[in-house]
């Protein structure tokens, strides 16, 4: 059967011209053929000039999601398998593999789906319509590939309760991909140990972007006293009471991240060292500046606080705020790190909130370094939404 064309208007498709893997709703001037949402299509320019092949979603602003810039290009299991294959090469040579992202969307060439790899465990997210269809199969070749390097997955989980997928016409679902198991998973990383939620924890039960940025903040620990805000299971803090700190709070609204951050520092055995509150940071912070409380390292690492570009102005005022009041908390001398993980927050904005923070509490900033996400979460050119998360490390002066 004959797949569906689609056709740009004259003078769109600059974004997947330019390397991206999205086409748009206005982007549009025609679909020939018959097709069902999900299906795959040619995609070509107004001119017919083709440019490639990719999924459909008319229920999606993203109407098109590319797959491969090849019309020719047979989409069949062998596609997948060499698309499986090469993401896992790829993180066998830049990070360390005991827990990571081995898939990541567009930016290994499989549009909406994402794969974490928990020692032994597989956590999928599927955020597409058209990938959604292949999301099993996929599992079935990764896990083949896989155990060519004698790693042998015991479940698969799947966390596809993300509200995106409405924007896709999806229902949201989670659940077991195959088999049950038991769905606490301990991992270690950089040294430590985590029990990880993978039926209930945030997103697909840990943050596994944040790897290295951990690891880049244990140098700075060594005999300090630490404050991880927006600690989650405790991840930050764990890695500052590994590496020597003296003591180490780490703070989270969610009782049940604190009650797992708990755990694991017991895992770690950091129980006398580091402890966990359950409170709401922008209340927390003031209250420690007005009890004269000084850490010689504040670590912030707060969820998103902007999903989309119209709430970006209040995202502003948040981050400002919390990056102002963590000056004020650290030594002379000290240390802060800060980051954002917000797609929309971007570097130049982010950065521009935290010198205007400075500002304000007359703080000097020393740059010590500006990492982002780790390798496994690959930053795809020309395909901005692959690049979300800015981390600064700072050390803070006064303003003289």
């Amino acid at each position: 059967m004959s797949l569906a064309v689609v056709t740009l208007k004259k003078g769109e498709g600059r974004l997947l011209k330019s390397g991206g893997m999205w086409v748009f709703d206005n982007e549009i001037a025609s679909v020939m053929g018959s097709f069902v949402n999900g299906d795959i299509v040619l995609v070509r320019d107004f001119d017919g000039y083709p440019l490639g092949k990719g999924f459909i979603n008319t229920n999606s602003k993203i109407t098109i999601r590319l797959l491969t810039r090849d019309e020719r290009r047979v989409v069949d299991e062998m596609f997948f398998e060499k698309r499986v294959r090469d993401a896992w090469e790829y993180r066998k040579k830049v990070v360390d593999t005991g827990s990571c992202r081995v898939i990541f969307a567009e930016a290994d060439f499989l549009p909406g789906l994402v794969v974490d790899k928990f020692s032994d465990v597989l956590v999928v997210q599927s955020l597409a319509l058209g990938i959604d269809r292949y999301k099993e199969m996929i599992v079935d070749l990764l896990k083949k590939v896989l155990a060519e390097d004698g790693i042998q997955i015991r479940g698969v989980y799947e966390r596809s309760d993300v509200k995106v997928r409405r924007q896709e016409g999806m229902e949201l679902t989670k659940g077991f991909i195959g088999k049950e198991f038991t769905t606490l998973v301990e991992i270690e990383e950089n040294g430590v140990k985590y029990q990880v939620d993978v039926k209930d924890g945030q997103k697909t039960g840990f943050f596994l972007d944040q790897k290295y940025n951990r690891l880049a903040i244990q140098k700075l620990c060594k005999g300090a006293r630490v404050l991880d805000c927006f600690t989650h299971t405790g991840s930050f803090a764990l890695n500052a009471g590994i590496a020597g700190a003296k003591s180490v709070i780490g703070v989270d609204a969610s009782e049940l991240a604190v009650n797992q951050a708990t755990e694991n520092a017991r895992l770690n055995g950091l129980s006398d060292r580091v402890e966990f509150l359950c409170a709401d940071v922008f209340d927390l912070l003031p209250e420690l500046e007005e009890r004269g409380e000084k850490f010689d390292v504040v670590i912030l690492d707060p969820p998103a606080f902007t999903k989309s570009r119209s709430s970006i102005k209040n995202a502003v005022k948040g981050y400002r705020e919390i990056n102002l009041r963590a000056m004020k908390l650290v030594k002379e001398g000290g240390f802060l790190a800060t980051c954002s993980c917000s797609h929309f927050m971007d570097y130049e904005l982010f950065t521009q909130t935290i010198g205007q923070a400075a500002k304000n509490v007359h703080k000097r900033l020393r740059q010590v370094e500006y990492r982002t996400q780790a390798p496994d979460h690959p930053i795809l050119w020309a395909a901005d939404e692959s690049y979300y998360l800015k981390f600064y490390i700072f050390q803070v002066c006064s303003d003289r």
